[in-house]
This record gives C-alpha cells, sequence and structure tokens, in this order.
C-alpha cells in the first residue's frame, strides 16, 4: 500500500504459527525448479527438496520445498508424479512452473475451519491425510512435526489446504493487531453471486467480517463490483467478491 506503510513481516515465523500462509506452485521437475531457485539465492524455509514416503498412500511420491519471497512471504514448489494431484497438471513437461494449485494455511482446529470454509462459504473436502516423520520435519523446518493435513476444492480455482500441527504445540496464534497494510496480510479471493447476503450471514453467525459490509466498488478497476473481507476462526482473511 502506498498511502500508509505496515509493519514488516515477522522474522522469527515459524511453519506451525498460526499467520503462515503460502502459496503451492506446482512445477514439472522439481529438480531443474530447485535449480533454478537456488541459482536465484532464495531464501530456503526447507532445509532442501523433501520426498513424501511410499507408506503415506494419500501423498506418497509427492515432492515439495518451501521458500521464502523477499518480503518474507512462504512460498512452496510441489511436483506431483502420475496418480497423484490434480490431473490438469500432468503431460505439461513443456513448462516448468505450471500454476498455483492451492494455498496452504495453519489452522487451530480442522472442524471449526471446515465449518467457516465449508458450512458457510461452501467449499468441499477434496482429501485428508496424516504427515509425520523426517521428511515432514525438514519440509516445515519444525521439530517433531504431525500434521493433520485437509484439502478443500471450489467447483473452480486453486484450492485451499488445512494445516493442523497435532505436534508439536507451540504454534503462535495470529497477531490481533494486524492490518491489510501489514506484509504479513494475505487475502484469499472466493467469487460468489450475493456478497450482500454472505457478509450478513457471516457477521449473524459470530464470524469478524472486517468490512462494513458488502462494499460498493465503483468503475469495476478491480474487477468486480462488490466485495468485503472477512476473517476466518484463525485470523486469514478471505476476500469476497461478486462480478
Amino acid at each position: 500500500m502506498r498511502s500508509s506503510k505496515g509493519k514488516t513481516f515477522p522474522e522469527d515465523t515459524r511453519s506451525n504459527d498460526r499467520w503462515f500462509q503460502h502459496i503451492a506452485i506446482v512445477v514439472s521437475d522439481m529438480d531443474k525448479a530447485f535449480e533454478r531457485l537456488r541459482m536465484s539465492k532464495v531464501r530456503y524455509a526447507s532445509t532442501a527438496p523433501q520426498t513424501i514416503p511410499a507408506w503415506n498412500k494419500a501423498a506418497a511420491g509427492i515432492r515439495a520445498f518451501y521458500f521464502r519471497d523477499p518480503d518474507g512471504h512462504f512460498l512452496e514448489i510441489i511436483y506431483s508424479p502420475p496418480g497423484k494431484g490434480n490431473s490438469k497438471w500432468q503431460g505439461n513437461d513443456d513448462k516448468l512452473f505450471l500454476g498455483i494449485d492451492h494455498t496452504a494455511i495453519v489452522v487451530d482446529d480442522t472442524e471449526e475451519s471446515l465449518e467457516f470454509y465449508r458450512d458457510e462459504l461452501g467449499m468441499k473436502v477434496a482429501g485428508e491425510s496424516l504427515n509425520y516423520g523426517t521428511e515432514q520435519e525438514h519440509l516445515n523446518n519444525v521439530f517433531g512435526a504431525v500434521l493433520r493435513i485437509t484439502s478443500l476444492k471450489s467447483p473452480e480455482g486453486p484450492g485451499i489446504e488445512f494445516l493442523e500441527y497435532l505436534a508439536p504445540g507451540d504454534g503462535r496464534p495470529s497477531p490481533a493487531d494486524e492490518k491489510a497494510n501489514d506484509i504479513i496480510h494475505w487475502q484469499t479471493t472466493l467469487e460468489t453471486d450475493d456478497t450482500t447476503g454472505l457478509a450478513e450471514s457471516l457477521r449473524a453467525d459470530g464470524y469478524s467480517v472486517v468490512s462494513t459490509g458488502a462494499v460498493e466498488v465503483p468503475g469495476g478497476e478491480l474487477g468486480f463490483k462488490k466485495g468485503f473481507l472477512v476473517r476466518d476462526p484463525d485470523g486469514h482473511v478471505m476476500q469476497v467478491i461478486e462480478k
């Protein structure tokens, strides 16, 4: 934001802090993509690319690596072997970076988050897994990491993935004073055909609607006519728009 400079990204952020969020960028070749990042001298958030072991049937063979952008936000590159992940990413070996598959957020309680994303926003559960072990520790850079992972999808666009840390339990809550102009601020966009009704419903159900309500956006410069911001149970922000 040019009008007001917010707080910088907390340098001591860990992958189990509940303000943690990343986007997962699909690659066709993990080794080539990692080498591109290494040559660009990105800041590692994982120790190196990790491969989910064969015992994890839901995610076996998937390779991933976390790194940070110049502002400190976390990003992930991810490779899925044939038969894993979204089929639309398969057979695109002519490109290295293929697109954004999902955004991942740390949640304190999966069931509570499902009430928001599934029951209120209408997303569908697409998959679940329990991830732990040496590979997970090196991917997240959190010793003793045990994660309950839940993937959600809408009819179109990237998905949302819950990361619930069953261990360790020392992840910190989102800062209560976080504002939209802070570098830590992320917002995920969801399209609906009734922003006014959804904003009223969410407020009535006790969720924190940041905006005054569904705000009219004149001129269409932002690509939508109405929208509002709302926080999920852990403080992650959703931008809900109506075109």
